[in-house]
């Protein structure tokens, strides 16, 4: 295991602020919980260690953050075995497991531990440089923002934003680049929110939409989705169970879709296709209904509030890849770079 970047000490996991959102559910919906399960979602280990404490003998922790496989080489220590750190993304869990599981769980989107750190560049309520990776490698948020055609941001704001404002924002993104390089979360912040209207109490920032679909992108965050849940259905046993937290509308109507594909009851995200003679359920749902938080936890932990949880259990029914014109994934045509 690498040691800590340089310049920046590691977070201690007893100051860690994330709090796992819906394990209660999870585990309650899953029961028993044992065997072999793949945490999908790392980040500072909140499921793992759930997990362990639940009844699984095994949990192999996947995260495609560096700093939260630095992180975990401290607090899991001391399961020895039952632990095994694993460095990726779960769009190959799979091949990364290298074992059949009895349980998956995902986490998606951005991690509170992410979120806190101004030098990730996830949130605008901390200035810092517009980053946003994940895996801390690759085209940067600053990259896109400052070279991707009008037209390409337009349809990212508005597809994995549904930002109604997209192409006004992404023309003001383009006259502001034009002046000087957009480098930092508020500088991005303060363009957004000049095409806007200010927003009444209660409502959420003018930028968040914008944030939000820009970080989809740069993480290719649909993508990933699609393949990880191809992924977990071929990675699990018959009987095995996959449960995936969805934090917003756009992800929860991509796992809804793979559980109805799965589960025999698909509806075609394009109504003009030919109806699927293939039916043979792969999944059996468990959650008959998204599961959300009740009030006690959104109390404990205001970022759950928008939290869904959906668990489906594995059949013996040969697997089978859904792609990302099944699922409805957004299109996004790349016109090319400035």
């Amino acid at each position: 295991m690498k040691g800590p970047l340089p310049g920046r000490p590691l977070p201690s996991p007893s100051d860690d602020p994330h709090v796992p959102v819906l394990i209660e559910a999870i585990v309650r919906e899953c029961a028993p919980v044992a065997g072999v399960w793949l945490d999908g979602t790392l980040g500072a280990g909140g499921y793992t260690r759930e997990l362990l404490k639940a009844g699984a003998d095994r949990v192999i922790g996947l995260d495609r953050d560096p700093l939260a496989l630095q992180m975990a080489s401290d607090w899991a220590a001391p399961y020895g075995d039952r632990v095994r750190l694993v460095a990726g993304t779960f769009s190959d869990l799979d091949d990364l497991a290298g074992e059949a599981l009895d349980g998956v769980v995902l986490d998606l989107g951005v991690s509170s531990m992410q979120l806190d750190q101004a030098e990730r560049g996830f949130s605008f309520m901390k200035d810092g440089p517009l980053d946003m990776r994940m895996s801390q490698a690759g085209e940067s948020a600053a990259d896109l923002v400052n070279t991707a055609d009008e037209g390409v941001l337009a349809d990212i704001l508005y597809h994995y934003g549904e930002e109604r404002a997209s192409r006004r924002i992404a023309h003001a993104i383009v006259m502001a680049r034009a002046i000087e390089p957009i480098t930092t979360t508020a500088k991005l912040a303060e363009i957004v929110a000049k095409c806007l209207p200010r927003p009444k109490p209660g409502q959420s920032h003018p930028a968040t939409r914008s944030f939000q679909a820009i970080r989809i992108a740069v993480n290719t965050e649909f993508q990933e989705l699609a393949e990880g849940l191809n992924a977990a259905e071929r990675a699990l046993k018959p009987g095995g169970l996959l449960a995936v937290v969805t934090f917003h509308s756009l992800e929860d109507r991509i796992v809804k879709r793979f559980f109805q594909a799965a589960s025999g009851q698909e509806s075609n995200a394009n109504r003009y296709a030919p109806a699927k003679a293939d039916t043979a359920a792969r999944f059996q749902m468990v959650t008959r209904k998204a599961v959300a938080p009740d009030a006690a936890e959104i109390a404990r932990n205001p970022r759950a509030r928008s939290a869904k949880l959906r668990v489906g259990r594995r059949t013996a029914s040969p697997a089978k890849t859904l792609s990302p014109a099944d699922l409805g994934l957004p299109e996004i045509q790349k016109k090319g770079r400035r």
